[in-house]
C-alpha cells in the first residue's frame, strides 16, 4: 500500500486529486493539508510516505527536504505552468507534476515514485500549454464578467448560499448562472468546473484576478460600513 499525504491551500484541487488517486486500490490517501506548517506535522507523524506539495505552498524547501529524507519519504512537487520542473528535481525531490496533469499520468508518478524512481513530465505536456491556453482564452471570453465572479469563488470552495450571499443575490439566481458556466465550459458539476479552471492556466489567472477583485471590494465595503458606524455613533452621543 502506497501511502500519501496531499498538501494543496485549493480544496477544490485537493478533492479532485484525492478522487482520481482513491481510483488505484494501492494508493491510500492518509492526510491532507491546507498548509506547509501541516504538511510537516503530517510528514513527521507518518513517515515512509509519498508526499504531493503544491510549489504554491512556498514551503521551505531545504526544510522540507531534510524532513523527507530523515522520515524515509519522498516528495512530488505540483509546480505551476511557468515553473521548470527540473528545478525541483534539482532541489532533490523525486517527481514533479503539473496541475494539467492527466489522471493516469498522476497515479502512474505515484506509482514510481513510491518505488524509489523518479518522475518528470513529459515533453509533450509542456508543448500543450499553448493549446490549453487557447481553450481557456476561448472559454474566458465567452464567461460574462458575473459568470466569472461565480467561477472564481468556485474555484475558492465557496458553496451557493455563500456566492449568493458575497455577491448579494440569491441561490437560485446562482443556480441558473451555473447552468450557462456548464454549458459553455462543457462540464457537469462545480468540481469539474474547479478543475477545468484550474487546468487551463489563463482561465484560472483570470478567475484568480477576479477574486482578488471580489476580496478587495469587500475589505472597502467593510471599512466604509465601519466609518458610518463610527459617525452614526459620534452623532448620537453629541461628541
Amino acid at each position: 500500500m502506497n501511502k500519501v499525504i496531499l498538501a494543496d491551500s485549493q480544496a477544490i484541487f485537493r478533492a479532485g486529486t484525492a478522487k482520481v488517486l482513491a481510483m488505484d486500490e494501492n494508493i491510500r490517501i492518509i492526510a491532507q493539508c491546507s498548509d506547509s506548517e501541516r504538511m510537516m506535522h503530517a510528514i513527521t507523524t507518518f513517515p515512509g510516505t509519498v508526499v504531493i506539495f503544491a510549489s504554491a505552498l512556498k514551503p521551505e524547501m531545504s526544510r522540507l527536504r531534510l524532513l523527507l529524507e530523515t522520515s524515509n519519504s519522498r516528495g512530488i512537487a505540483i509546480a505551476e505552468n511557468t515553473e521548470s520542473p527540473t528545478t525541483f528535481l534539482q532541489q532533490g525531490f523525486h517527481g514533479v507534476i503539473f496541475r494539467n496533469t492527466t489522471g493516469s499520468a498522476l497515479v502512474e508518478c505515484v506509482r514510481k515514485v513510491a518505488a524509489g524512481e523518479t518522475w518528470q513530465p513529459l515533453h509533450a505536456l509542456l508543448n500543450e500549454v499553448v493549446e490549453e491556453d487557447m481553450v481557456g482564452t476561448r472559454v474566458r471570453d465567452r464567461l460574462t464578467p458575473k459568470e466569472m465572479r461565480i467561477v472564481a469563488l468556485i474555484v475558492q470552495g465557496c458553496k451557493n448560499r455563500e456566492i449568493a450571499h458575497r455577491l448579494k443575490t440569491t441561490e437560485q439566481v446562482i443556480k441558473n448562472y451555473l447552468r450557462s458556466i456548464y454549458d459553455k465550459t462543457g462540464v457537469s458539476d462545480r468540481l469539474e468546473l474547479a478543475l477545468f479552471t484550474l487546468h487551463h492556466r489563463v482561465l484560472a489567472q483570470a478567475a484568480a484576478d477576479v477574486g482578488s477583485r471580489i476580496e478587495a471590494e469587500e475589505i472597502a465595503s467593510a471599512a466604509e460600513d465601519a466609518y458610518l458606524s463610527n459617525v452614526q455613533a459620534i452623532h448620537r452621543t453629541g461628541t
